[in-house]
This record gives C-alpha cells, structure tokens and sequence, in this order.
C-alpha cells in the first residue's frame, strides 16, 4: 500500500531566473533589462519574440508579468485588457498568431499609445512579424521595434537543465531516466519539469528508487 503524501510545494510562478537560457542569451539579457524598464543599447522598448511552440515564449512573458506595473494580455482576452493605463509600464501580449480582428485593432492602439508614452512592449508569436497573419498596420508595428527568435533546447539541453534541477532538489536518478523520459514523454520543459517532480513524488510513495521501470510504470499510468 502507497504511502500517502501531503503535496508541500508551494506553486512555483515562472521567471526568468528559471528560463533554461540555452541559445537565447543575449534574449535573456534583454528582458532582464526590461524588467527594470531600461531600454536596450539601442534605446528600443519594444520587442517581438517568435518560435515554435513549447520554446518558453509565454514563460517569458508570465516571468515579466511578475514583476511591478505589468500586463500580461492573452490573445482572447476583452479588449478592454488592450486599454492603456498610465499606471502599466510593460505590456505582454502573448499568441500574437492568434488575435481575432477586434483584439487586432486594439493591439494596434494599444502599440502606438505604449511607445507615445514611453511605455515597454513585449509580443509573442509562433512567426516572425512580416508572416505574422495579421493587419498589415500591427505587422509593421511589431517589426519596428526587435525581433529575436526563441530557440528550442536540444536534447542535450534539457537533459542538462533536468539533471540540475534534480540535483537542486536532493532526487537521484538513475542511468538512462532522463534520455527516455524526454524520447517517450512531451518534450516541452514544462511538461519535462512537471514529469520530474511527479516522478519524485512517486518515489516516495512507492518506497522506490527512480528508475527506468519505476519511470515506463508511470508513464503507462498517464496513457489515456
């Protein structure tokens, strides 16, 4: 019989301590410079990000979010969420690729009352701005300011990030957890991260060591 355990870890909010930086550093530096509202080297306030989905594009933007006088606006949300607010000094839309025509409008807005006032901007899609399918006008907009593609991690990446993050937490793993987990399993790091700590949990509840069966015992149990 499983030994039943209270789930003591606290909700861990994304930030951009805990963004597995791989080849995205001078990305990283960036948004670190905007969490402090200075602009880059080049005086830009805006920026537009873009990659393939599971990269950590909305990582980044939840991790912005966290900090003082930020929105994060989804792209579903009201379009009162696109309204300007003196008070707000970094806006992060997210899913650019996915504004209907209305929210359109009033990203459009919202991007030139954003750089009327000084304000920061950061935007997120799954393409680069000029194959973005939007109005041609919030095209143009999110490519005035810098683009920089989120690159994925490689495998080599994510079992390097996992490995630290076991370490971090006290959990041994044994030899080949790790590459079958990120071959068999979701391959974003969330997903990967979510994997890890459930596996744990499941240790201890087993009373078992984390192993390659005790990893395919769980997995089966997650099949649909």
């Amino acid at each position: 019989m499983r030994q039943l355990l209270l789930d003591l870890d606290a909700h861990k909010l994304p930030s951009l301590d805990t963004f597995v930086v791989g080849q995205n550093a001078e990305l990283a530096q960036l948004l670190s410079l905007f969490s402090c509202r200075t602009p880059s080297q080049y005086g830009e306030r805006s920026v537009y990000l873009w990659g393939e989905a599971g990269a950590g594009k909305t990582h980044l933007l939840h991790a912005l979010a966290n900090s003082d006088s930020a929105r994060y606006i989804a792209a579903d949300a009201s379009e009162s969420a696109f309204d300007f607010d003196p008070e707000v000094s970094l806006y992060l839309l997210d899913d650019c690729d996915q504004l209907p025509p209305l929210n359109q409008i009033a990203a459009f807005n919202l991007f030139n009352e954003a750089r009327a006032n000084g304000g920061f901007l950061v935007a997120a899609g799954n393409h680069p701005p000029m194959i973005l399918n939007v109005r041609d006008d919030l095209r143009t907009r999110f490519g005035w300011g810098l683009i920089y593609q989120v690159h994925g991690l490689t495998d080599e990446d994510k079992i390097d990030a996992l490995e630290r993050a076991a370490s971090a937490r006290g959990i041994h793993l044994s030899s080949g957890v790790l590459p079958y987990l990120i071959t068999h399993y979701r391959r974003d790091m969330s997903s990967l991260s979510d994997m890890l700590e459930q596996l744990d949990h499941y240790s201890l509840e087993t009373k078992r060591p984390i192993t390659l069966p005790l990893l395919r015992e769980l997995l089966l149990q997650k099949q649909p």
